[in-house]
């Protein structure tokens, strides 16, 4: 829409803000035919697009609550005739999902023993200590980058056919590990993704942030210059809208959403904040950094039927018209575009990212979101299970602005201490009874029990062989691959690094390739990073049995752990005594030191360690 004259200035202005007032009304957005959907009052009244609305926790008198949290679930139980929580897990299988969750590591030895001493004199102290220890901890930056390096669609390289290395990629990833341990600010978090070089000028490491936007794939040596750049700025807002709106703005690059109040006119506003991008040359990759604006930042338009060669009625910056209320003023748009949105996004009246941010933090403590399709608070996205829960730990996140404080609320809860199954014969009633009103968990009537990523397996061998290299940061370390993988890959698809102590590095550190995924973590179900994934698929396959049988690595652990246990412990009896806290985190029975003992006696100590790290104990988190 060309800026020419008040009455098409007061077009845009509605536009912009989303000002139609009756149902099924349409705005001509231009000379060119396109007419924009109007917003009715239902479309506003959906649960994502309403305002924030706490509520006071609900008061249970009759049962202790540890946190706020506990007093939400309550409340829900007692409407399925469930009166408590169920019992705690033991301190052994608590500390090693603590330990997991918080930091992607089973606890050392020694942590075990120290957390078990001060868990017998008093149990809710040591457990408050407990959580804040393992929050304050250099690897609680690492385990939690990763969860959201996966909706970052990060990788090391463009993908597509040549799939070229981005050598400084890298950098992105050691600024996220760096903001989760910093607990950088929720609102700090998402506004520096947007526009760190612009908020802070000045900041190389505020400038390392916006690598979010360019994390995406790209083909760089297409032969078209306006393709590449429109693909890489649709893929880039759409990320956007799904990583910190949770919706799918990518519908919207062709055709109006055909569900949700999202027009394609919303989508090319909002990618209009973005038209200040300068694309590298042609087989150059796009930089770990936004790159710096043109002089003159060229016109924005709709594109017809999202074909880069049909632009359409032009459009000015803006953001979604839904979650307008009308007190954003739209000059502000047209001077800082990116800050213009990082503060819109991060301003307490968004109903959306602090819904989003919240859900996902949940998610990942509990093993399931409050809202089930994460990225997609849309019409046909799922329903949160507990929406006023959802909204209060949304509004304390904006109030707090720290994502550690949401983790200790959560962690400290009695709902995440329960137990996820039972062993108790005089608790079956009770437990058939949770089952039954809720046999999917959606009410969190007693712990969820989850399958470990390949990443944290991964992690967990080297750590128990006394391998794991602690090193941190750095270029993507490649390891060595099993020869039926290499004979297929084109030269220096996958250079081996040198130092073989490098290959012994945490799985947060490992090349990420687009077209080639570390084959460990592919039968674990990783997601390849070419698109936004913000919840990775749990699948019981084959490969994953015959990785953790036959792969050579996982044999190399075997005999590292099958070494340090014979070490100091000459009868077999004290080897099967000392596998147990080392490989799963807790005591052997009576009855499997007999059982394994007789095993010993007809095999190898190795073949033993193997056995262990192929049980489910080791592989979920009880």
């Amino acid at each position: 829409m060309a800026r020419v004259g008040a009455f098409v200035a007061l077009i845009l202005s509605v536009v912009w803000l989303g000002g139609l007032n009756s149902a099924g009304a349409a705005e001509k957005s231009g000379d060119k035919g396109y007419e924009e959907p109007g917003l009715s009052e239902s479309d506003r009244r959906f649960w994502a697009f309403r305002p924030l609305m706490p509520s006071e926790p609900p008061v249970i008198r009759e049962t202790a609550a540890a946190t706020t949290v506990d007093a939400f679930l309550l409340d829900r139980f007692r409407e399925i005739r469930i009166e408590d929580f169920a019992p705690e897990a033991n301190p052994d299988t608590l500390l090693r999902r603590l330990s997991f969750t918080a930091r992607g590591l089973p606890p050392t030895l020694e942590e075990r023993r120290i957390f078990l001493a001060r868990f017998a004199r008093d149990p809710d102290k040591a457990w408050r200590e407990e959580v804040d220890r393992q929050l304050d901890t250099p690897e609680y930056g690492e385990r939690w980058a990763q969860h959201w390096l996966d909706v970052a669609r990060f990788a090391e390289t463009d993908g597509f056919e040549h799939d070229k290395v981005r050598g400084d990629a890298w950098r992105y990833r050691d600024w996220v590990v760096r903001a989760f341990n910093e607990d950088l600010s929720f609102q700090r978090f998402v506004a520096l993704q947007i526009a760190g070089d612009e908020l802070e000028p000045e900041s190389s490491e505020a400038a390392l942030a916006t690598g979010f936007l360019l994390a995406g794939p790209d083909m760089p040596d297409i032969n078209l210059e306006q393709e590449r750049r429109h693909n890489v700025l649709n893929e880039l807002t759409s990320a956007v809208g799904s990583a910190f709106l949770g919706l799918t703005m990518e519908c919207a690059q062709c055709h109006d959403h055909r569900t949700d109040p999202i027009s394609q006119a919303d989508f090319y506003r909002l990618r209009a904040v973005f038209d200040d991008f300068a694309l590298p040359p042609k087989s150059r990759s796009l930089p770990v950094s936004f790159p710096s604006k043109p002089t003159e930042v060229a016109k924005s338009f709709l594109y017809v039927r999202g074909d880069f060669r049909r632009p359409g009625v032009e459009v000015a910056p803006g953001f979604p018209r839904v979650l307008c209320d009308g007190s954003e003023d739209p000059r502000e748009i047209f001077g800082d575009r990116r800050v213009a949105l990082a503060r819109w996004l991060t301003r307490p009246e968004n109903p959306l990212t602090a819904r989003v941010m919240a859900n996902r933090i949940w998610q990942h403590d509990f093993g399931k979101p409050l809202v089930g399709t994460p990225s997609d608070f849309g019409k046909l996205g799922d329903r949160p299970t507990h929406p006023e829960l959802l909204d209060w730990l949304a509004e304390n996140l904006i109030k707090s602005g720290s994502m550690k404080s949401l983790h200790r609320e959560i962690l400290n809860s009695r709902a995440w201490r329960q137990a996820s199954f039972h062993s108790d014969p005089n608790a079956d009633k009770d437990w058939s009874e949770r089952l039954a009103v809720d046999p999917d968990n959606a009410l969190l009537t007693r712990q969820n029990r989850r399958r470990l990523d390949g990443e944290a397996i991964r992690d967990a061998m080297l750590l128990t062989a006394g391998r794991l290299n602690s090193k941190r940061g750095g270029p993507g370390v490649r390891p060595p691959l099993p020869e039926e993988i290499t004979t297929t890959l084109l030269k220096d698809q996958w250079p081996v690094t040198k130092d073989s102590s490098e290959h012994d590095r945490r799985s947060l550190y490992l090349f990420a390739r687009r077209n080639l995924r570390f084959p460990f973590f592919e039968v674990f179900d990783r997601p390849d990073a070419n698109q936004s994934c913000p919840r990775r698929q749990v699948s019981t396959t084959a490969p994953q049995a015959l990785t953790l049988w036959n792969d050579a690595f996982v044999h190399r652990i075997a005999a590292d752990v099958s070494e340090r246990l014979r070490n100091g412990n000459p009868e077999t009896s004290g080897r099967v005594v000392a596998a147990y806290p080392l490989i799963l985190g807790r005591e052997a029975t009576v009855e499997e030191i007999e059982l394994l003992g007789s095993y010993l006696a007809s095999h190898s100590l190795e073949d033993f360690c193997l056995a262990m790290f192929n049980l489910n104990e080791f592989v979920y988190l009880d």
